[in-house]
């Protein structure tokens, strides 16, 4: 307690002459809840080290959330352009018509939802190739439905830059997610054709528009971008579809004789590839925050799916006495509330070493959701026998993210066998966390404050650097070669829903920064 004490005092009455932070009084007045939630929790949890972090923690965001800049480029108001060679024509307007258009390109009327290979998504691709042979680029599309499009340069044989995001979506989605990362770079590559430039490039350019990230109609992420990077199993041509339609027929019905070898020939040689780099918008509030339109990421976190599925005794709903049920239903329900209280206080469940590392990595990164459940034979007078959810378990720390899935997976078992249910757990995916590459950061920060300087003078601001909770077609490239990404700010930190919004200014912004990176490293 004393150390926490001291921690608390070092903060909140910081030294005028050493620590030099101004407007001392206004960051305390936020905090006030916070702290007093602090010192309600007793010496129990005060007293342990394992606490500091998450204090550290919530006392940085709140923080930031009080002193967030103004916004770097507009205030609210449209910018007024410093510099000449701003493109707005391409990178702006264009870009942000092009994401409407997409954004319009639908397999149900009312929403917007692109799955893997459906007449959307082949609508999309077409579009998308169209817009790649505009800014100069040769085009394909492989049995995978990833969308190719390519320049040489001034040396075919050289190793190529790959950049990309993915053209596929959830159900009710945004226009932005996936859709904004391709639009920038080919808006970026016809700038360089419309200046005569394009050939100017040291090493060859290739944009692919993957197929398929979300991994809504298969439950596999990242099909299109893990058949370039040769991670993704032959097998993987057996799993099926909601309707029982396996990958194999899909491709089938888009391609002639898909066998395994030519699946496993999708693969790039590493040797070929310069590097990956992908243009995405932050799917969170920390730019917005800021006032600062880019942000570079650091790495991208662990993730893994699982499906859970409850049995227990289906009856009838006014006959069977509650004593005597075995409700999977109820089970299940306690099973959720459980994974939402381990990931909100980690802390509280598992062990860990005496330098606390296993709960420390959790601390601001752990995340779970249940996002589907279905239940047999949904009547309502029916005693459910079967109920089956999914589980989307997220942490920026690997071996963190396994303790809590250890934790989990045991207190589950444990509660299905005192309600005589059963239960299984199945691994549906698993994707560990990846670090983004240091040069192609470096590089991406100083073409994102070019893009700044040239939008609004010559400002002096630090590019944000983010870890994503998101995963993105770069955690499979990674695999393949180094990678670096570039985050867009959106509004409220929103995505996966109709409301994901970003201003165009910001979609300039991307533009400029992808112009500025090709223009003066690739």
């Amino acid at each position: 307690m004393v150390v926490y004490n001291l921690i608390l005092g070092t903060i909140l009455n910081p030294n005028p002459v050493t620590h030099r932070l101004q407007r001392v009084s206004s960051f305390r007045r936020p905090l006030t809840p916070l702290l007093s939630l602090f010192y309600a929790a007793g010496s129990s949890m005060a007293s342990s080290l394992c606490f500091l972090p998450f204090l550290l923690f919530a006392l940085s965001s709140a923080s930031a959330s009080t002193s967030a800049t103004a916004d770097l480029l507009h205030g609210g108001e449209e910018i007024e352009a410093v510099g000449h060679d701003l493109y707005r024509d391409y990178l702006r307007d264009e870009a942000a018509s092009r994401l409407n258009e997409l954004g319009k390109v639908s397999d149900v009327n009312g929403y917007l939802e692109r799955t893997f290979l459906s007449p959307a998504s082949v609508r999309a691709a077409n579009i998308i190739s169209q817009w790649m042979e505009d800014a100069g680029l040769r085009t394909w599309v492989d049995i995978m439905g990833n969308v190719h499009g390519r320049v040489d340069g001034m040396n075919a044989s050289a190793p190529a830059l790959l950049m990309g995001s993915h053209l596929d979506t959830v159900v009710d989605a945004g226009k932005f997610d996936g859709a904004l990362g391709i639009v920038s770079t080919i808006s970026a590559l016809k700038v360089l054709k419309v200046t005569e430039k394009l050939e100017n490039l040291r090493n060859p350019v290739e944009v692919i528009a993957f197929s398929d990230e979300e991994g809504v109609r298969f439950q596999s992420t990242f099909l299109g971008s893990a058949a370039i990077a040769g991670i993704l199993p032959a097998s993987t041509l057996n799993i099926s579809d909601k309707s029982g339609i396996t990958l194999q027929e899909v491709l089938n019905k888009n391609a002639v004789g898909v066998t395994e070898d030519k699946f496993i020939q999708l693969k790039y040689q590493p040797e070929s590839v310069l590097g990956y780099v992908e243009v995405h918008i932050e799917q969170g509030p920390v730019l917005e925050s800021a006032g600062i339109p880019l942000g570079v990421v650091k790495g991208i976190a662990g993730q893994t799916r699982l499906k859970v599925t409850v049995s227990g005794s289906q009856g009838h709903a006014g006959t069977v006495p509650m004593s005597m049920r075995r409700d999977p239903l109820a089970a299940a329900a306690e099973l959720i509330v459980l994974l939402e209280s381990l990931c909100k206080q980690p802390q509280k469940f598992l062990s860990y070493d005496d330098d606390c590392s296993t709960v420390e990595s959790l601390f601001g990164s752990l995340v779970c959701t249940v996002g589907e459940i279905s239940l047999w034979p949904s009547a309502s007078n029916v005693i459910p026998g079967q109920v089956t959810f999914t589980v989307d378990l997220r942490a920026m720390d690997d071996a963190g993210r396994e303790a809590v899935l250890y934790e989990l997976s045991a207190r589950m078992y444990n509660i299905c066998d005192k309600r005589s249910v059963s239960c299984v757990i199945e691994r549906k995916h698993d994707a560990n966390a990846v670090k983004c590459d240091n040069e192609l950061s470096l590089q991406l920060q100083s073409a994102a404050l070019t893009a700044f300087r040239k939008m609004a003078g010559n400002v002096d601001v630090d590019v944000p650097k983010l870890m994503s909770g998101a995963g993105h077609d770069a955690m499979a490239m990674a695999h393949l070669t180094k990678m670096g990404m570039l985050f867009v700010r959106c509004r409220g930190g929103i995505s996966h829903s109709p409301a994901e919004h970003v201003l165009d200014d910001d979609v300039w912004a991307a533009g400029l920064a992808v112009l500025a990176f090709l223009e003066n490293h690739v």
